[in-house]
């Protein structure tokens, strides 16, 4: 079932970004043809599958348009704004490039490897460390190019559904990086410390952690005191078990070392899915590491029919297919068009979701003008609250208490699912349709709500009840595995796949709105968090399948050179370089004196003197300023990045000079992974229930006095007499 069948998309070029952008969109069934794009590698060749060469007149009767540069590579030829706009002053037009549109460093050159130094999230991907010397690295499979697609297809998605034509959607690949790192960028903004590279205590271990197997490694998450008891059970109630080091989580953070050793001592006697298996039947969130090729063939993917079956480079491969579960029914009525400024003016969304993917997906939809009406259970509501999260997140948001343990408070849902346009929820598999609030029960009460489900391995299928994070799936889909530098272990590192997972759901609460509009279908999306992951690491699942199994490089390329990164001095500085070019080679050897002699080397050649080529540029940057050296390399036009901290995003001129970042009265807060030309809408992230009365009074209609009698049965999350009140 696609959402997309009367929806038209023109890719321009042979971007990266671009065609991930307008895969994604193929895949959910809009017609998506191309001006100018080649397949040159296997990962092109796999976005750009069945996508069709642009005719002249396609560009009229498109509804979106992406294109990917820097601004002077459009300031000749036919598809600059001016004339793209003469051909269709209706369509939604993105550009995406490695810094923006605008500002002092727009053309800037720009590698994937640069860019996750520019951004800040190479400091994190890896999580904390223990020796400084180890350097910071990129992620697997070109994902600058697969965050920023994503971004641009979410944000033209909403664009194109707005009542004002002719929207421009701006996306910074430098900007939808960092944005992943939401609550680090949200701390610092509010006068926070910057995360430091540096081990400290547990490293985050005591929360999830990764534990050697006698075939592997296995990923565990007994982060709440409940599951840690039942781990000590599942490991057979070992005698340290009882041990005071260990008795809280403070204290296991602050003995970690001994107790990742007295863990390992078990976990290495024991197969990694027996260990997984064992944790997951007491409840306790864990996965094996898996590498790619373990999941071309499982029960649940069988079971989802994911994979897809297609001739290529003469032979047969399986390719991701979409992380979406879809179904769709009739509308009940045509669908009433909002106007307003912005493109979700007049849609109200229940929110249901929590800590990161779900309430950073309603973060957007919220910042693109809907209504969210964020649900919490009484007490300390979303964990994100316990952190600058929320403060991010829940932005321009509305909060209300509900406790879904009355009849009373489930009534009060089921009204407001009643009189809303969307709803997201990312609890455990079953949750919802216990409380009766699933979706076949809501669709008596509202047959035009759109109903998005979002969980580690889907709702259906023999692993749809796996209790499963964000951080546990990375390292599950062999992510954490390959994002390392060779013969280090693997960490669990920064919480990648939530925050990517909100520009899937971004785009497909989009889509099917449009969908309802255009087709007057009512989608059920049932989105299944692995598969996005695997969607995303489309280069790496290619090249196992072609005799090219991928392991572990660091910073290492097989079409660049030198391609690396190296210290200068200060406290974890570090300079990243890409040479992609002849030119960009001769003029990084008329820099480095340690090259000099070396400048008529070819790509070959470069590739066999590598390790002299690594220590001429470790002695010319050890006592360099990683900013100044950065800038002369990017001023002679190679492609070059100081490894940013938070805080040099916080005062970068050029993210000052894109308003980057949003001012509150308390600081400022980052803004979205793209600039559109109708704004964005912010405002302060609310209260816990600070606007329970105010919904119920203005969206069901409820009078003071029934409100009251609800609070007092403690539908609300107190009675009338609590000391909570």
């Amino acid at each position: 079932m696609t959402l997309l069948t009367d929806f038209n998309m023109i890719q321009i070029g042979s971007g990266l970004a671009a065609a991930v952008c307008g895969r994604m969109l193929a895949d959910i069934g809009a017609r998506v043809t191309c001006i100018e794009a080649h397949s040159s590698t296997a990962l092109l060749a796999h976005l750009n599958h069945g996508k069709a060469a642009a005719k002249h007149e396609d560009l009229s009767n498109a509804h979106l348009i992406v294109r990917e540069g820097q601004p002077r590579d459009w300031s000749t030829g036919p598809h600059d704004l001016a004339g793209l706009r003469r051909l269709n002053p209706s369509a939604t037009v993105v550009t995406i490039s490695p810094y923006g549109e605008t500002g002092p460093q727009a053309n800037d050159p720009a590698g994937d490897l640069t860019l996750f130094f520019a951004s800040g999230i190479a400091r994190l991907l890896t999580g904390q460390i223990d020796d400084l010397s180890e350097a910071p690295i990129r992620p697997v499979g070109e994902q600058s190019a697969f965050i920023a697609g994503l971004a641009a297809a979410c944000a033209g998605m909403h664009a194109a559904l707005g009542g004002r034509p002719g929207a421009c959607i701006d996306v910074s690949i430098q900007e939808a990086l960092a944005t992943l790192a939401m609550t680090e960028l949200a701390r610092v903004g509010m006068g926070g410390r910057s995360w430091e590279r540096k081990r400290t205590s547990d490293g985050n271990g005591a929360t999830v952690t990764i534990l050697p197997a006698r075939d592997g490694h296995v990923a565990i998450s007994p982060r709440e005191e409940k599951q840690w008891a039942s781990w000590l059970k599942a490991m057979g109630s070992p005698e340290w078990g009882a041990d005071p080091r260990f008795a809280t989580k403070p204290d296991r953070v602050r003995n970690w070392d001994a107790l990742h050793a007295l863990m390992s001592q078990w976990s290495e006697q024991h197969a990694k899915q027996w260990i997984a298996d064992t944790a997951q039947r007491a409840h306790v969130p864990s996965l094996p590491l898996r590498d790619l090729a373990e999941h071309l063939d499982t029960p649940q993917m069988r079971h989802r029919r994911y994979w897809q079956s297609r001739a290529f480079a003469g032979t047969t491969v399986l390719t991701p297919g979409t992380p979406f579960g879809l179904g769709v029914t009739p509308a009940s009525r045509q669908p009433h068009t909002p106007e307003g400024p912005m493109p979700l003016s007049g849609v109200r969304v229940l929110d249901f979701s929590w800590v990161i993917a779900g309430p950073t997906t309603t973060r957007y939809l919220a910042a693109m003008g809907a209504e969210v009406i964020k649900v919490e259970a009484p007490g300390a509501g979303d964990p994100g609250r316990g952190s600058e999260l929320h403060t991010a997140l829940g932005q321009a948001k509305k909060a209300i208490v509900l406790d879904l343990k009355t009849p009373e408070g489930v009534e009060i849902a089921r009204a407001l699912a009643a009189r809303s346009d969307i709803l997201i929820e990312n609890y455990a598999s079953g949750v919802m349709d216990r409380l009766g609030l699933g979706a076949e029960t809501l669709k008596a009460a509202n047959p035009d709500l759109i109903y998005i489900s979002a969980s580690g391995m889907g709702r259906t299928g023999p692993d749809s009840h796996a209790v499963a994070y964000g951080t546990l799936l990375q390292s599950y889909a062999g992510f954490a595995g390959l994002n390392r530098h060779p013969g280090v272990a693997p960490r669990i590192g920064f919480a990648w796949l939530d925050p990517m997972c909100a520009l899937m759901l971004g785009l497909i609460a989009a889509a099917a709105l449009w969908h309802r509009r255009h087709a007057g279908g009512v989608a059920r999306v049932d989105f299944s968090m692995i598969e996005a992951m695997l969607w995303t690491m489309a280069e790496p699942l290619l090249a196992t399948q072609l005799g090219e199994p991928v392991k572990p490089t660091g910073n290492a390329s097989t079409q660049y050179a030198p391609h690396g990164a190296w210290r200068c001095a200060g406290d974890d500085d570090w300079i990243s370089v890409v040479v992609r070019t002849q030119a960009e080679w001769r003029a990084l050897c008329g820099i480095v004196p340690g090259l000099s002699g070396m400048a008529a080397f070819d790509l070959d050649a470069r590739m066999a003197e590598l390790g002299a080529i690594d220590a001429a540029m470790m002695a010319w940057a050890a006592p360099r300023s990683a900013a100044a050296t950065a800038r002369t390399l990017l001023d002679a036009g190679i492609p070059a990045a100081a490894l940013a901290r938070s805080e040099d995003l916080l005062k970068s001129p050029h993210l000052a000079a894109r308003a980057f970042w949003d001012r509150h009265d308390t600081g400022v807060l980052p803004g979205l992974p793209w600039r559109a030309s109708f704004g964005r809408t912010i405002g302060p992230a609310p209260a816990m229930g600070a606007h329970t009365d105010d919904v119920l009074t203005r969206v069901l209609g409820l009078s003071s006095e029934r409100i009251a009698e609800l609070r007092a049965s403690g539908a609300l999350g107190y009675a009338q007499n609590s000391p909570l009140r």
